[in-house]
């Protein structure tokens, strides 16, 4: 059974990959003229299924692919939470789901999101399940996606349970957007003060320096070092700039490559003045609300804090999910196994267990996303707040050293005047 399964889906996608893309235009019944794009074999095909919906095809031909991006942006997870709610909405409107597809790919504009939710829609056709389509786009369609998917489709639920995806969709990708709001703001900072002490360097320094050769003056020992370090990058920029750009990438790659320098800057990142606060309620956030939606979903908490363990976005809090899940396999409490592991605070602890007791778990668990997801947006607005007299701070202490240690020997020249 599962080998027919996959051959079947082999078979859709192979059928896809040899469709085309038709821009026509004709006149219908009432001698109006239409336009549009259909997805067909051959032209032929495509001019005898426009017949059969009384339409008198006038022009046919293949859509022009554009000379750049013709593949089209990458599918975001953005993409996936807003094709969840529209498939939520349209499900609980009573429209079929193959049809439902047809509607939603129509308004797609990247082609990469249209050309996945065609090869969804095929295997939907041809007999899949909409779990097993998605299982076959693992990329855009998580375990934890393919889960609750799972589960609804079991209970009778699905539009109940896809509105429920496209709720936590939007919540995770709203909670990304905050920590990234964050991170960007320190970072920016240091490409700033880095960028402007550059272009002091080799455009503005070498000018004074040739303004002091001429006077025939002593240098202070301060204008010293910076005509010193403007020498240095005037000669030197390009080497910096490329062993920068390599030691950034060399650092990207074995970050993904190394597990243990995974741990290590994770760790780092958590325990940094402000960020380290966010990212700690960051991941809290996102272990509460995708617990919360997966219990809630009818996932059996084993199978649940198995899934949750990849989602909270830090490798230190993955690892600890982790251990609860053994923990929680084995008999114990949610909440046991939370305050075993160390992470989490009081609060959290305590709510969890009393939705335990309560039979409200799930319930618990949302009410504890919320006030940490508030307590993120909180802390990245005084983040914000408390870096914009940092920025000014750091760049006008860098130019206002350079300035002075410039107009130095001016002053020097002026006392001996």
């Amino acid at each position: 059974m599962a080998t027919a399964t996959a051959k079947t889906g082999v078979q859709s996608r192979s059928q896809l990959s040899q469709m085309t893309t038709f821009v026509w235009s004709g006149k219908d019944k009432r001698g109006v003229t239409i336009k549009g794009e259909t997805l067909s074999k051959n032209a032929a095909l495509l001019k005898a299924e426009l017949r059969k919906q009384g339409i008198v095809p006038r022009r046919i031909a293949p859509k022009a692919k554009p000379l750049f991006g013709s593949a089209g942006k990458r599918i975001t997870p953005r993409d996936v939470a807003i094709f969840s709610r529209q498939l939520a909405t349209m499900m609980q409107s009573g429209v079929p789901m193959v049809q439902a597809f047809d509607i939603i790919s129509g308004g797609v504009t990247n082609p990469r999101m249209k050309q996945l939710l065609t090869a969804i829609k095929t295997d939907i056709e041809s007999g899949s399940t909409l779990n097993e389509a998605l299982g076959k786009h693992p990329v855009q369609f998580d375990a934890l996606y393919q889960n609750l998917v799972r589960a609804g489709e079991s209970a009778g639920v699905l539009d109940t349970v896809l509105d429920t995806v496209a709720t936590y969709k939007e919540n995770i990708e709203s909670l990304k957007g905050k920590i990234k709001k964050a991170l960007f703001y320190p970072a920016t900072v240091f490409a700033v003060a880095i960028i402007v002490a550059a272009i002091l360097l080799i455009f503005v320094v070498p000018t004074f320096e040739g303004l002091f050769r001429s006077f025939g003056a002593d240098l202070p020992a301060f204008t010293k070092m910076i005509v010193a370090a403007s020498d240095f990058m005037v000669v030197w920029w390009w080497a910096m700039l490329v062993g920068t750009a390599g030691a950034a990438f060399g650092l990207m790659a074995l970050y993904k490559r190394s597990v243990p320098m995974q741990h290590l800057i994770d760790r780092t990142s958590l325990r940094l003045p402000v960020i380290g606060g966010i990212l700690h309620s960051s991941a809290i956030a996102r272990f509460a609300r995708t617990l919360g939606v997966t219990f809630k979903a009818g996932v059996p908490l084993v199978e649940a804090l198995d899934t949750v363990s990849g989602a909270t976005g830090s490798i230190v809090y993955s690892d600890a999910v982790k251990r609860m899940r053994d923990d929680v396999s084995v008999g114990y409490q949610l909440n046991t196994a939370m305050r075993q592991v160390d992470l989490f605070p009081n609060m959290v602890v305590q709510m969890t267990a009393i939705g335990e007791e309560s039979g409200a778990l799930d319930t618990m668990l949302f009410k504890v996303a919320e006030f940490y997801e508030e307590q993120v947006n909180n802390a990245v607005d005084a983040l914000s707040s408390l870096l914009e007299p940092f920025i000014m701070l750091v760049i006008g202490t860098l130019v206002g050293s350079m300035v002075i240690g410039m107009y130095l020997p001016v002053f020097k020249l002026a006392a001996a005047i």
